[in-house]
């Protein structure tokens, strides 16, 4: 389950269900929706309790122009009176009154446990309501049950956190929970983490001041240590920043200064993670195990109770951040090439540095490739160390350097390199030309036996084009950059009435930054190459949003997919809109800035995880050929590593070729396009969306309304 902004929630749940209503998918002479917070800010309403002007009808004008909004629009409050017969009474007499019997419950746990006591005590409420005279008796049996859905929204998994200079101890949210600190130590690169899940083992102080004074030594500018609230020793005893402020640190306790997500990440990790659906008991129950398990000081079934994430994220931990001494580390005797090739993207520094780093852990020698195939080819390699790549997590860019030039005209010469520097394994990490390049080395395998050693490729590109993963490095920084983006240049109209923005985006011919920034920033179109569109199409989406000027909106925006069409360009959109249109037009082409600066959270966290799990399969493969000189000629030797679905799996590149249009770069089939129906939904277009299954959307005309 992953916990999303709830702003996105409020937005996209109402628009989305009053479509269906519209659309007389659900019929029903009265509808009224509640949405229900609580555990997160102390104000005096209580909502349900209080009913009256706090339970409110919702339509499509009260959540327009609320997606970039921060806090919580609905409001919010903790409510002792709930949690008590009367005040569930209260509560199950309002809702009556107005018509409820299903409930969407947006929160954390507290939310969540007590949506599911209310679900539980509704039984005997309405019959008891009825006794008392405050319902009519016939209600009774019409309001016998209530349907409760829940949303986890909480901000205690979505937080990554980073600092710089000197050593700082953050203290981050997570009383019971220490996904937010596990995160962040990977996201930010960090030294050391305190857990509640997992502590550390006796001595762990003189371990701590230890691991500082040799970072010290080494001159090591940065170190971070992250506690989660919640931390403890394995006596139960709390580990609190307090206890540790007697080192030479500088202390920052984040808490509650803590802001959720970014709506366009908040999108990309939907996507990324494909949304399922649990029952709301089995939820609660998990995450009351795992506190019954800590406070039974079983620590390693509390790990595996967060789930195999949580898990996973803990190992990569350990491995990226506690260094073996060098004699304790059995060496493999080879030699493993990290190379960057193609565009530049946000994350390709975490994913080098988590393969270094998971590299030498186990054993292997690990080289650098700088500047591309092109350095490949002149022998700019060198060996890169553990404390080499310190600090690169944050970084944007590609510190090794990079370059589209293909390694075609170059065989002869890489081939050279390969031998003089006994290289038994390539990762490359990078995007489309990463992708043709492996298909030119695995092409030489006959001719050239030195390339018969397991590559495997790190999609990293933010035009998320790459076949064979769903998603890729990079993706989120740049959607994050192009949301903020929109956001600025509707806020910067904010004195005026009725403008409509044109923004154009990158990504080649895949569509997934307009389509997806689009649908983070709430544009009311987004054009792109795989959905065909005519001048009838733009005319009738100028006519759309004529007339939503009229009722609902003062800003337009419209997103363009830089090669969504060869004829209707940016500056025809624009020219259009312009004309036809009752309201004044803006026109911006984002460029390179796209491309973002330093990596979002995701890309970090995502970087280092899918990197790391590359040198794994790398070393599995060469334990293979141990002792045995094996080389490396089938298949399943040169990979692509990617999502699909919620799967993380390694793909030859040759049974990708199938799947490639390699004319306009992108793969044949895109998972991201089944949310084209719901962008329609939200911008208040006919649409239709198949509700039976959330991974199948039927056919959409072109923005048709």
């Amino acid at each position: 389950v992953v916990c999303i902004s709830v702003e996105m929630v409020v937005i996209s749940l109402l628009s989305f269900l009053l479509h269906l209503f519209d659309s007389s998918l659900f019929y029903s002479s009265l509808v009224w929706l509640v949405v229900y917070f609580v555990d997160v800010f102390k104000k005096p309403t209580l909502g349900m309790v209080d009913g009256g002007s706090n339970i409110v009808e919702a339509n499509w004008e009260s959540v327009s122009s609320i997606l970039q909004m921060s806090g919580m629009i609905a409001g919010s409050a903790l409510c002792q009176t709930f949690h008590t017969r009367e005040g569930c009474l209260k509560a199950a007499c309002n809702l009556v009154q107005c018509g409820i019997t299903n409930m969407c419950v947006i929160g954390g746990d507290g939310s969540l446990t007590g949506a599911n006591l209310f679900r539980k005590e509704w039984s005997g409420l309405p019959e008891e309501l009825a006794k008392n005279g405050h319902i009519e008796k016939e209600a009774v049996q019409r309001y016998a049950y209530l349907n409760v859905v829940g949303m986890v929204g909480s901000i205690d998994n979505d937080f990554c956190a980073q600092s710089h200079q000197r050593t700082f101890f953050l203290e981050v949210l997570g009383q019971h929970c220490g996904y937010l600190a596990l995160v962040s130590v990977l996201a930010c690169g960090a030294d050391w983490v305190f857990l509640p899940e997992s502590p550390p083992e006796e001595g762990w102080e003189e371990q701590m001041c230890v691991k500082l004074s040799k970072n010290r030594a080494r001159k090591k500018r940065l170190n971070i240590i992250i506690v989660a609230e919640g931390a403890i020793d394995t006596q139960n005893k709390p580990i609190t920043s307090e206890k540790i402020k007697e080192l030479d640190t500088c202390m920052t306790i984040l808490g509650h200064v803590i802001l959720a997500s970014r709506m366009g990440a908040e999108v990309v990790i939907a996507l990324g993670n494909h949304a399922v659906r649990l029952p709301l008991m089995e939820c609660v129950q998990m995450t009351q195990d795992v506190q019954k398990a800590m406070d039974e000081r079983r620590f390693q079934d509390a790990v595996r109770l967060q789930g195999k994430s949580f898990v996973g994220n803990l190992n990569t931990y350990k491995r990226l951040a506690i260094k073996l001494p060098d004699d304790q580390i059995p060496k493999t005797n080879c030699n493993v090439a990290v190379i960057n090739v193609g565009p530049p993207a946000a994350g390709m520094n975490a994913a080098v540095r988590s393969a270094v780093r998971v590299g030498i852990a186990h054993g292997h020698r690990m080289l650098a490739i700088y500047d591309g195939f092109d350095g490949f080819a002149k022998g700019q390699i060198k060996e890169i160390g553990w404390t080499d790549v310190g600090g690169w997590t944050g970084q944007g860019g590609s510190i090794l350097g990079t370059k589209r030039i293909l390694p075609g005209k170059y065989l002869e010469e890489i081939t050279t390199q390969m031998r003089m520097h006994s290289i038994n394994a390539l990762l490359i990490i990078d995007g489309f030309e990463a992708y043709l390049g492996l298909l030119e080395l695995s092409a030489a395998w006959e001719k050239h036996e030195e390339f018969c050693v397991p590559m495997v490729m790190v999609p990293t590109t933010v035009s998320n084009n790459m076949p064979g993963s769903d998603f890729s490095i990079g993706a989120d920084t740049a959607l994050n950059t192009i949301t903020d983006t929109c956001d600025r240049i509707k806020q910067s109209a904010s004195g005026t009435k009725s403008h409509v923005f044109i923004i154009e985006t990158m990504g080649g011919y895949c569509g997934y930054l307009a389509n997806m920034g689009g649908l983070a920033a709430g544009a009311h179109a987004a054009y792109i190459f795989k959905e065909p569109f005519n001048i009838r199409d733009l005319q009738s989406n100028v006519e759309h949003l004529t007339e939503k000027m009229k009722t609902t909106i003062q800003r337009g925006l419209v997103l363009r997919n830089e090669s969504c069409s060869e004829n209707y360009t940016t500056d025809f959109i624009y020219q259009l809109y312009s004309e036809e249109g009752v309201f004044g037009c803006r026109k911006n082409v984002l460029g390179h800035m796209q491309q973002g600066g330093a990596p979002s959270p995701f890309d970090r966290n995502f970087g280092t995880k899918i990197s790391a799990r590359t040198v794994e399969w790398i070393t599995t493969k060469l334990k293979e050929a141990w002792g045995r000189g094996k080389k490396f000629t089938t298949d399943d030797s040169v990979c692509v590593l990617g999502i699909s679905k919620r799967n993380i799996i390694f793909q030859p590149v040759a049974e990708l070729k199938k799947e490639t249009d390699f004319e306009h770069r992108i793969p044949k089939e895109q998972g991201w396009l089944k949310l084209r129906p719901l962008m329609k939904i939200l911008a208040k277009y006919k649409a239709s969306y198949d509700v039976s299954d959330l991974g199948q959307l039927e056919h959409v005309q072109p923005w048709s309304v």
